[in-house]
């Protein structure tokens, strides 16, 4: 059974979101709560799986809880079910490391879309061992994460661009390399310019570093390649 916590200060909101996860059967709550430090202290002392968390909470929000969390050490996978769709936020709360982001209001769909993301890495994890189309279902899912972080872009960009470039950037060949400017702008189809435009935004939502390559026998060559998340 995989242990579940439910971290929600709308009381409506945890009634669902428990209502929700009783639908899969793999769940067991385990405790829910309304505020931001009995939560955290209930965490830090006590082993879970998974946990419900709302990023405005009464206490220390819920971007707080998780930070504090990854500073101990705890490796705890999260969905953050939340009201919050600015960037920043939104942005913060995938490079601590969740699962996935809800925001509100939300469908049972959606909601069970992110808890078979986590039974999926939660089965492969259970492998000890990965063979390499489990690494790819894992990228696949990564880049899905990456994609719906997205919700609020800045000015001039566009979602379905966005995907463009990160499934790009994500796929197997390409993962774990640094590629040009030139060299995504030839497998997405898209203008260099605008790739650029959008590598500096990832880099802005530290996504992606960039290095200069003096190496290339001419002008120096600016690369990207995506963080490990």
């Amino acid at each position: 059974m995989i242990k579940l916590v439910i971290v929600e200060d709308d009381l409506m909101v945890a009634a669902i979101n428990r209502e929700f996860a009783l639908k899969t059967p793999e769940l067991n709550i385990v405790a829910t709560f309304y505020n931001g430090h009995e939560a955290l202290e209930f965490l830090s002392k006590h082993s879970i799986d998974l946990l419900l968390l709302d990023v405005y909470l009464a206490g220390c929000s819920g971007l707080e809880i998780l930070t504090e969390l990854r500073r101990q050490g705890n490796l705890i996978d999260v969905i953050i079910i939340s009201a919050a769709d600015d960037a920043l936020r939104v942005g913060e709360a995938f490079h601590l490391g969740i699962i996935d982001y809800l925001i509100k209001p939300f469908t049972y769909e959606r909601f069970n879309d992110a808890v078979q993301k986590f039974l999926l890495r939660r089965s492969l994890q259970m492998k000890g061992k990965y063979t390499q189309e489990d690494i790819d279902k894992l990228l696949r899912a990564r880049c899905e994460e990456s994609v719906q972080s997205y919700t609020v872009l800045g000015k001039g960009l566009q979602q379905n661009t966005l995907e463009k470039i990160l499934e790009c950037l994500f796929c197997e060949k390409n993962f774990s390399r640094y590629l040009t400017s030139e060299q995504i702008s030839e497998e997405t189809k898209l203008s260099k310019m605008t790739v650029r435009r959008y590598m500096n935004y990832l880099i802005e939502q530290k996504e992606v570093v960039s290095r200069v390559n003096y190496a290339t026998g001419g002008r120096p060559s600016i690369e990207y390649k995506m963080i490990r998340g």
